[in-house]
């Protein structure tokens, strides 16, 4: 039976109005504001603390002066070769978890496409301008990492502080010690300039393949297939620089525990959150009137994608945590100790939440047809696993880095009202340059009869 003819507009142009910047800078500017609010109470807060510390202290001291010497040195014992908190420590771990989180999604979108040109995979072409948007975010966080790096190192990893692999220092640790080949900052710092720059070498390479599609008509298969041919590229690169990244800015915030898991468990966390991304701006697209040629089977995928990646993430949480459990190690049952039971079970809510939100809350709201074929569910479903990984990455470096100072308030919301308004940004500039439908994309056709 033959396909019923469709007519669409494959030259449209998302159009960036001054109104929109406005509503942006609005956001960044509130966000701005509220972390700024959060400074001034944590500092306040620690103010507190230290007077009421020092108040005790005193009292002590008049009561007893014995006692208060045999305090002094026990205290003096106990945190020999650690450096004590300051409150602004939790704005470097903060904006490590932003940076890292929205990395992440950034470079998903370039993986989004990569897997589907390789799998010859043609219900997606007429939304794929929106993954590929998603990396011209990377240098943004790249930069803004290398900043937090720069300033809150010592903060987030604790094989940077002196002495740590030298025998002979008070700061010795012997496990550190025997990973220093791995971990010491040059060679940190090249790799991580190593992924963002071959990431962005190959999504240059990608992005200008397919803007090259959309001007020579006739040449169309041949930039399809360099396409093709550099996204199996990326794929072997961001097999190999997703599991490094994973532990190298995350995993080693808690130097001496490690999961072989560890990198897909990241990878996991990332997918799902760029497939939410990918879902909520296609939605706000075609809300605004765009990509005309979406239909709702095209959501319908997108909305499986994310099903299917919730649980494909709680699998590998699953997973890491019952081999741990299983075999009761010490170095490694320490990692879930700290977030469930230690530190005034300060994390042990988000903990539950974690579970909650990112495995009961879509699996149970997108598991019928419908629901995936529902704009409001798709998004509700987006937005709250958005809101999960974010979550999820906010317990992955929190308790390592801060222990028990960790937590949510002012200062973790505007952080995320910052980096959220710079990433629309940025994405709506980018859609902005270029065409929103690969309109030469040799398997536009099978997209626009997409049905299922």
């Amino acid at each position: 039976m033959a396909h019923k003819e469709l007519h669409f507009n494959l030259d449209e142009t998302f159009l960036f109005t001054s109104k929109a910047k406005q509503k942006i800078f609005t956001l960044i500017g509130v966000g701005f504001l509220v972390f700024i609010l959060g400074i001034v109470i944590l500092a306040f807060n620690s103010g507190k603390e230290a007077s009421h510390h020092a108040l005790a202290e005193h009292t002590t001291e008049h009561t007893t002066s014995a006692v208060h010497n045999d305090h002094d040195a026990v205290t003096s014992h106990e945190h020999e070769g650690h450096e004590a908190y300051h409150w602004s420590q939790r704005i470097w771990a903060t904006l490590w978890v932003n940076n890292v989180f929205f990395t992440g999604i950034a470079i998903i979108g370039l993986f989004f496409v990569a897997y589907n040109y390789v799998a010859w995979a043609g219900w997606s072409a007429t939304l794929i301008r929106i993954p590929l948007a998603l990396p011209s975010f990377l240098p943004i966080t790249f930069v803004l990492m290398a900043l937090v790096f720069i300033f809150g190192h010592h903060t987030l990893f604790h094989w940077t502080h002196a002495g740590i692999t030298d025998p002979s220092s008070t700061n010795y640790d012997k496990i550190i010690a025997g990973k220093k080949g791995f971990l010491n900052v040059p060679f940190y710092v090249i790799r991580t300039i190593v992924y963002f720059g071959a990431w962005l070498l190959i999504y240059s390479i990608i992005r200008k393949f397919s803007i090259k599609q959309d001007l020579e008509k006739e040449n169309s298969v041949k930039y399809h297939n360099r396409i093709i041919y550099f996204s199996a590229m990326f794929l072997v690169v961001f097999g190999v620089s997703s599991s490094m990244s994973a532990w190298d800015w995350v995993m080693s915030i808690d130097t001496h525990w490690f999961s072989t898991m560890f990198g897909w468990y990241q990878l996991a966390s990332w997918h799902v959150s760029g497939l939410a991304t990918i879902t909520l701006i296609t939605i706000f697209l075609k809300e605004q009137g765009y990509l005309k040629m979406v239909n709702i089977n095209h959501l319908h995928d997108l909305g499986k994608f994310m099903f299917a990646f919730s649980i494909f993430w709680t699998y590998v949480w699953f997973s890491q945590f019952l081999l741990i459990y299983y075999a009761n190690i010490t170095e490694e049952t320490t990692y879930f100790m700290d977030r469930l039971f230690r530190f005034d079970n300060v994390y042990t809510p988000f903990f539950i939440i974690n579970i909650l939100i990112n495995f009961i809350f879509p699996v149970l709201f997108l598991m019928s047809r419908d629901a995936k074929r529902q704009l409001l569910f798709l998004k509700i479903a987006a937005f709250g696993i958005l809101g999960g990984h974010w979550l999820d990455f906010f317990l992955m470096i929190h308790p390592g880095a801060l222990k028990q100072n960790g937590g949510f308030g002012f200062l973790e919301l505007g952080s995320i009202m910052i980096y959220v308004g710079l990433f629309v940004y940025v994405i709506s500039y980018t859609l902005s340059k270029a065409p929103l439908v690969a309109k030469n994309h040799p398997m536009l056709e099978e997209s626009l009869h997409h049905n299922i």
